[in-house]
């Protein structure tokens, strides 16, 4: 506890009257009080996107194979397999140079979200890519029920994972929100799956997919609101600026592509423009929550100002304790 505040607590817990100074929530020279994060918005924002694509897509491919919806179940896990390779050459793009991801992977720290993704990185990869390859060529058909059935177990971890790495961090507009932010990260994948198996699939065998994209879009709307219910100030940062206007995209986009979904999913082109909708704000989700998180670290007042009324509660409530 700093001193002025151990000052002022000090002071009315004796019915003095405050002599020091409030302080003011701006640094040195303006300066973050956080160093935000190094990670570059194209690189790592798509590989949000990208994973969550992947593993969600990998859950609708194995609900597709089980209901006999074959031509869907394959363009999902060849789309699940796409997915995460650019999801792994974004991430490694970001680190700079290959062997630092082999570097993750020499001890395993449960306690670690980078550690723990970058283990299911290399467990789920081969397991989409045998999926996907066995579903292509129709060759060893057991071999690709396991990989199937492997992947779609990893899918959710997959999909959600990042927002645990995202929220392990300092970043108020990320760590304050970290009760919502997986939830709010595996909707915005299913929505995104979703959309890809509109996109791809045949009209007949969207049915699933289109209640999906519904459930979605419901899921990452309460998500992203009660998100800002909590985050208070700090849930300017997602409103206001470039993450703002991405994610009243997001929700517009997601918003339609559900609906026309639902209203007219049937027709082969409202599926491809509903799918299309829907996979694009999806990304709209990842890049405005990466943008709100960047915006939160660079202004000081995101960190101090939440710290200081936490620390006012905290005193509020001892002395409502102490008069009892």
């Amino acid at each position: 506890m700093t001193g002025p505040e151990l000052g002022r607590r000090r002071g009315r817990r004796r019915g003095e009257q405050l002599m020091v100074p409030r302080a003011e929530f701006a640094s040195y020279y303006g300066r973050p009080v956080i160093k935000a994060p190094s990670w570059a918005a194209r690189d790592i924002a798509g590989y949000f996107f990208l994973g969550g694509l992947a593993g969600a897509g990998s859950v609708l491919a194995a609900g597709a194979q089980l209901t006999g919806r074959t031509t869907t179940a394959t363009a999902m896990k060849v789309s699940s397999l796409a997915a995460v390779s650019l999801s792994a050459a974004a991430l490694v793009n970001d680190l700079g140079r290959p062997e630092r991801f082999a570097n993750m992977l020499r001890v395993l720290k449960p306690t670690s979200p980078m550690s723990v993704g970058s283990w299911l990185l290399s467990v789920y990869g081969p397991a989409a890519g045998a999926a996907a390859v066995t579903a292509a060529t129709g060759r060893l058909p057991r071999t690709g029920a396991a990989a199937t059935a492997g992947a779609a177990l990893l899918g959710p971890a997959v999909a959600s994972y990042t927002a645990v790495l995202a929220a392990d961090t300092a970043v108020p507009a990320w760590h304050d929100a970290h009760r919502e932010l997986p939830y709010l990260f595996a909707a915005s994948a299913t929505a995104a799956a979703a959309g890809m198996a509109l996109a791809v699939g045949p009209s007949h065998e969207t049915g699933p997919a289109r209640c999906a994209a519904a459930l979605a879009a419901l899921a990452e709307t309460a998500a992203s609101r009660a998100a800002e219910r909590r985050l208070g100030m700090v849930a300017e940062t997602w409103r206001e600026g470039r993450a703002g206007t991405l994610l009243r995209a997001a929700r517009a986009l997601t918003v339609c592509g559900a609906a026309g979904a639902a209203l007219g999913g049937h027709r082969r082109a409202v599926a491809v423009a509903s799918g299309l909708a829907l996979l694009a704000g999806s990304a709209c989700t990842r890049f405005g929550v990466f943008a709100a998180g960047i915006a939160s670290a660079e202004d000081p007042k995101y960190t101090v100002l939440p710290q200081r009324a936490r620390l006012e509660a905290e005193a509020a409530s001892e002395l409502a304790q102490g008069g009892q």
